[in-house]
């Protein structure tokens, strides 16, 4: 992309924003890389313009962008740390040099290093959460040229794309990102599988979208009478994400119930709920299949409401309700969220509240001294599937899967988990280690003087909660 294309990209969302260090990044960065090329023969800036289109795409601030931009000078030209901050100041050095030191991390298998690149991954983070999302666009562009790179390191990346970096997106609810990490990666540690399934589903698409063109003109009909503004996508899914349910079903392609997804896209919450309720009365609801992700939002920030509904031809479709501003977060996530920065729309107040999790999250991990230990806690809370537990004055808790009372105490405050003497679920008393499900109310018995035991490191799941008990017993002197 020439340079004055980047600028007014930029400058459409965010029009009161000097453009003028952009401008010198580009510049610099080109300048810097003189005549490095990469393994496709292409001039090495081609990979610093792309990080900073898809970082433009996801509607990132300035120094973020500039970042980008620079973002392999430190690692592979002469230019210094020192030189780099004179030339554009100490944020956008801050993130250059986060992003390189990731650089220097060397995926493995073997769970020792791979625990550690993890750990190194999110301390890199901890100062700043928008290294992660340019290492998110570096990874993005690698993997959309790994054609040029030799087998073996095609699926070393691969691996380590599929193991860490979709998973991350992910967990930054950037769903779109994670589905193209997912796919990219699938083409080249299953190559034959990825163009058998690409086939099918290819041939599968035309009737797919003469089915949905019909629901969406039965909804169309349904909503017809309304004056609530809306507009209706159709939701394809990733082709890893319907090979991980032919792996996990153990079932062939052909045998696969995989409901046609649309959404439904409005401008107000008020707006979601009454268009909920035209569809429930025009389609039919399958039973337990609606969740409210409005009311209880996802640990990523993803908001939605989510229900399954019996189309006019007998189809099982999905359907994600939604505001405009909720579907911004849906798409891009964490990155939604530094637009407030360019001036397009007013400041999002909640946004270090909505970050904060995050931050937490990396903390706890931090005092994880065991490698295997770490691995496990943080593969706990990368994994999304959640269970909503209320306390007994219905306040809603969301907990990893699996998670128990302690987990659910340490969550309401440090100091009830750490006088935790045992629990009652839905008025019945339970074991510390009972595993919670969604809609259970819990209520904590705690007891003055009593602290954490040692065994309750094995069975609680969340890393706040393993933390904690942890911090405790190294003080008492009974762990290391």
């Amino acid at each position: 992309m020439q340079k004055q294309e980047l600028v007014s990209k930029f400058a459409a969302y965010a029009p009161h924003v000097d453009t003028a260090l952009l401008d010198k990044a580009y510049d610099y960065s080109i300048h810097a890389h003189g005549q490095q090329e990469r393994a496709s023969g292409e001039h090495y800036f081609v990979h610093c313009d792309a990080v900073a289109q898809s970082l433009i795409e996801w509607k990132m601030d300035l120094p973020t962008i500039c970042a980008g931009l620079l973002h392999d000078v430190l690692e592979d030209t002469s230019v210094s740390e020192e030189t780099l901050r004179g030339e554009f100041g100490e944020e956008i050095t801050k993130m250059v040099a986060g992003v390189t030191k990731l650089d220097h991390l060397q995926f493995d298998s073997r769970d020792d290093a791979q625990a550690e690149n993890w750990r190194k991954m999110l301390l890199a983070t901890a100062q700043d959460i928008r290294v992660i999302v340019i290492k998110l666009a570096d990874r993005l562009h690698n993997m959309k040229t790994l054609n040029y790179l030799k087998p073996e390191k095609q699926k070393r990346i691969a691996f380590e794309t599929v193991s860490l970096y979709a998973p991350l997106a992910h967990r930054l609810g950037m769903f779109q990102l994670k589905s193209q990490l997912d796919d990219l990666a699938f083409m080249y540690l299953e190559p034959e599988a990825y163009a058998d399934l690409n086939k099918k589903v290819s041939a599968q698409l035309a009737t797919r979208e003469v089915t949905l063109a019909h629901f969406k003109e039965a909804v169309e009909k349904a909503l017809g009478d309304t004056a609530i503004p809306h507009r209706i996508l159709a939701r394809s899914k990733s082709l890893y994400s319907i090979y991980m349910k032919m792996q996990r079903q153990d079932k062939p392609f052909e045998e696969i119930q995989d409901a046609l997804g649309v959404r439904i896209i409005t401008d107000t919450v008020a707006n979601c709920y009454a268009l909920l309720g035209i569809v429930h009365t025009q389609f039919k609801p399958v039973a337990g299949s609606f969740t409210d992700y409005i009311s209880i939002p996802k640990m990523n920030l993803y908001r939605s409401l989510h229900t399954t509904v019996m189309g006019p031809g007998g189809e099982l479709v999905e359907i994600q309700i939604r505001t405009e501003e909720m579907h911004r977060t849906a798409e891009y996530g964490i990155a939604a969220h530094w637009r407030y920065k360019t001036g397009e729309s007013q400041r999002d107040a909640h946004l270090e509240e909505k970050l904060n999790w995050l931050r937490q999250w990396i903390e706890w991990l931090q005092d994880l001294k065991s490698p295997r230990e770490f691995l496990d806690s943080l593969k706990t809370d990368l994994d999304l599937h959640q269970v909503f537990v209320f306390t007994p004055a219905g306040e809603v808790k969301a907990l990893p899967a699996g998670a128990t009372p302690l987990d659910f105490a340490f969550s309401v405050h440090t100091e009830i988990g750490m006088a935790c003497v045992g629990a009652q679920v839905n008025n019945k008393m339970v074991k510390l280690d009972y595993e919670l499900k969604s809609g259970d109310i819990c209520k904590i018995l705690t007891k003055k003087g009593s602290v954490p035991k040692k065994d309750w490191l094995n069975f609680v799941k969340t890393a706040r909660a393993r933390s904690k008990i942890r911090h405790y017993l190294r003080e008492q002197g009974i762990v290391a």
